[in-house]
């Protein structure tokens, strides 16, 4: 074989070579913009799938629940293998502002806010410290901006000081007289996306709320505790009417909002039937499952 044979040769195997590498990288590049990610450092992400600020701050909790860690990674991970949503996960609540503050006072560079996130999945516990301003940003997010709130068990005892959270979310915490007990599940809308996976009736091991300051009226209760399987002669049991609601949808203005008493112990976010329950409901309450 001659030099310039072989110069032509080996030429030749080094653009093949690089045509593979270069396919193999658009590969894994594409995909990552496809999900917003791989955007170099200072670039625009592109933006393809919905947002999702997964907030759990739990610093007043009166209890922690030790489940919160593995809850958001759980979220994080469900929106990533399904493809409907990515998220930012975060435990302070500066960023829940249209323009969010360093602890300076200084603007935030960047990171998560309500104004560019498209739905929140909330697991805050007791008074989580919003100002003022947070608090009516954070309720026009939702009720005039149309933007997705999914809340998860102890998110129901955030924010007694402020009434309007309350009316937001639908209803308030009013103990757990059974503590973790065994607790019969009746579905109640079984063609509701968050419910659609479960069987009609199922007995689930959970930490059992009782609900108060809720009307079926302005809720859409998708499920609820077969009280004819629970102790009700308990000191803690206030409800007289046997109405104990396991999970609701309904709307707050132009937003959705989805709660559920479920996902008191880190085991219960890997069940698929919790997992699956909550992911429905990001989607619906991004628009996304009707």
């Amino acid at each position: 074989m001659t030099s310039r044979m072989s110069r032509g040769v080996a030429g030749l195997t080094l653009l093949l070579a690089c045509a593979v590498v270069a396919g193999l990288g658009a590969q894994r590049g594409g995909g990552a913009d496809q999900v917003g990610r791989g955007a170099g450092r200072g670039q625009a992400r592109p933006k393809v799938r919905k947002t999702v600020l997964a907030w759990a701050d739990t610093r007043n909790g009166i209890a922690q629940h030790d489940s919160t860690s593995h809850a958001l990674a759980v979220i994080e991970r469900l929106g990533y293998e399904s493809g409907a949503y990515d998220t930012y996960i975060r435990t302070d609540s500066n960023i829940v502002a249209d323009k969010p503050l360093m602890t300076t006072g200084g603007p935030a560079s960047g990171g998560p806010s309500l104004a560019n996130v498209d739905a929140i999945f909330f697991l805050g516990h007791r008074d989580v410290p919003l100002d003022p301003q947070q608090r009516t940003e954070l309720a026009a997010f939702v009720r005039d901006q149309g933007k997705g709130f999914v809340a998860a068990h102890s998110a129901i005892t955030a924010f007694f000081s402020w009434p309007e959270f309350g009316e937001m979310l639908g209803g308030r915490f009013d103990e757990h007289p059974w503590g973790i007990a065994d607790g019969t599940v009746v579905v109640d809308d079984p063609a509701f996306p968050a419910m659609r996976h479960f069987p009609p009736r199922v007995v689930v091991h959970d930490e059992l709320y009782q609900l108060k300051d809720f009307s079926r009226a302005k809720l859409h209760v998708l499920a609820h505790l077969d009280a004819s399987k629970l102790d009700l002669s308990r000191p803690l049991v206030h409800r007289t009417d046997g109405d104990f609601p396991v999970a609701w949808a309904k709307m707050y203005g132009k937003g959705r909002v989805f709660y559920s008493i479920l996902g008191h112990d880190a085991d219960d976010w890997d069940k698929p039937l919790l997992q699956q329950m909550y992911l429905q409901a990001i989607r619906w309450s991004l628009g996304l499952g009707q």
